[in-house]
C-alpha cells in the first residue's frame, strides 16, 4: 500500500462515514457545487445523486482523478466530458432491486386497471364488475438484459408470465431466460409478447430504438413500459399509438424531461407516468455506499473497480 492516502470525495457525511475505518484513505464531503480546496489531491470522486452538474465543471483542476463514481445507472450525458485518462463508472448493481420493483408495479397497476379504479375511487364511484387483463399467462419481453434487466425477469417469474429476454448480443441465458436473443431479432420478437419492458441503456444505438416501426409490431392491446431513457421511445408515434386505443405504456422515463405540463402524453389514454422515480427508493442508499467502499477497497489494493463504462482501467459495461 502507498504512503500517500487515496484522498476520495464523496457527496454527504454518510458515505465518509461509511470509509472511516478503512487504512490508506482520506475522505473528503463534496457537494461539488464550488471548488474544493483539496481538489488537486482527490483521485477518486463520487457525484451527487440525480444531479445536474456537468462533468467538464466538476473536473476542472483535479489533476491527480482517476476515477469519477456516478450514482446513476444512467451515464450518457458524462462520457462526451470525460478527460483524458480518467475512468467513468456507474451505480452498477445499486438501482436494480428499485427500479425492478417499479417495472412490475408499473406493469400490473396499468394491466389491473389500477388508475381507473383510483378515479372512480376520487368520485366515490363503485366500479362496475367485469373481466379484466391479467398479468398472469401473458409474455412479456424484457429488452436489454444486464443487471437491472436480470433484476426485472426474476420479480416477473412469480407472476406465471412466460419470459423472453433481448440484448446487445445473442448469448446463452440463465435459469429464468435461457437464451437471450440479439437486439437484431426485436422485430420479430414484439408481435409475440403482450409486455415489452425496455431498460437498454441511452447510446446511439438505442436512441428512437422503439419508433413508429418497432411499435407497429406490437399486438394490438400490448403494454410498454420503459424504465431505461425518454429518448429510447420515439415520443410522438407512441402518442399516437396510445390515442388510438391500440396500445397501452407505463413510463418512469419520457422525451422531453421534465414533461411539461401541456404535453400531449399527460392526457393519452391508457398512459401511465411517474417521475423518473425508479432509483430513488430508501433501498438505494446504503446499496450506493456499499459500491462506494467496495470501489475504494478495489483501487486500495489495485484491483479493477466495477461498473466501467468509459475511460482507461476497463472495457466499457456490456
Amino acid at each position: 500500500m502507498s504512503a500517500t492516502p487515496l484522498v476520495v470525495s464523496v457527496p454527504e457525511p454518510e458515505y465518509a462515514e461509511a470509509l472511516a475505518d478503512l487504512d490508506g484513505v482520506d475522505v473528503v464531503v463534496w457537494d461539488m457545487d464550488r471548488p474544493h480546496p483539496r481538489g488537486s489531491e482527490i483521485r477518486f470522486a463520487v457525484m451527487p445523486y440525480m444531479t445536474n452538474l456537468r462533468l467538464a465543471d466538476v473536473v476542472e483542476g483535479l489533476a491527480s482523478l482517476e476515477v469519477v463514481q456516478l450514482q446513476s445507472a444512467g451515464y450518457e450525458q458524462f462520457v462526451d466530458e470525460l478527460p483524458d485518462g480518467v475512468t467513468l463508472c456507474n451505480a452498477a448493481g445499486v438501482h436494480d432491486a428499485s427500479t425492478a420493483e417499479l417495472a412490475l408495479t408499473l406493469t400490473l397497476a396499468s394491466i389491473r386497471d389500477i388508475p381507473e379504479f383510483l378515479a372512480a375511487q376520487q368520485r366515490s364511484h363503485w366500479e362496475p364488475l367485469r373481466l379484466r387483463t391479467a398479468l398472469a399467462d401473458r409474455r412479456v419481453l424484457v429488452v436489454g438484459y444486464g443487471r437491472i434487466g436480470r433484476a426485472i425477469a426474476r420479480r416477473f417469474a412469480p407472476f406465471e408470465v412466460t419470459l423472453t429476454a433481448v440484448a446487445s448480443r445473442a448469448r446463452a441465458g440463465d435459469e429464468l431466460v435461457p437464451h437471450v436473443h440479439g437486439i437484431g431479432e426485436l422485430g420479430k420478437l414484439l408481435p409475440q409478447h403482450d409486455v415489452v419492458v425496455v431498460i437498454v441503456p441511452l447510446t446511439d444505438a438505442t436512441r428512437g430504438l422503439m419508433d413508429a416501426e418497432m411499435l407497429g409490431r406490437m399486438p394490438d392491446g400490448a403494454l410498454l413500459v420503459n424504465v431505461a431513457r425518454g429518448p429510447v421511445v420515439d415520443t410522438e408515434a407512441l402518442v399516437a399509438e396510445c390515442a388510438s386505443g391500440r396500445l397501452r405504456a407505463a413510463l418512469d422515463v419520457t422525451d422531453p424531461e421534465p414533461l411539461p405540463p401541456d404535453h400531449p402524453l399527460w392526457s393519452t389514454p391508457g398512459v401511465l407516468i411517474t417521475p423518473h422515480a425508479g432509483g430513488a427508493t430508501d433501498a438505494m442508499r446504503p446499496r450506493a455506499m456499499s459500491l462506494v467502499r467496495r470501489q475504494v477497497e478495489a483501487l486500495l489494493a489495485g484491483e479493477p473497480v466495477d461498473g466501467v463504462v468509459a475511460g482507461p482501467l476497463s472495457h466499457p459495461a456490456p
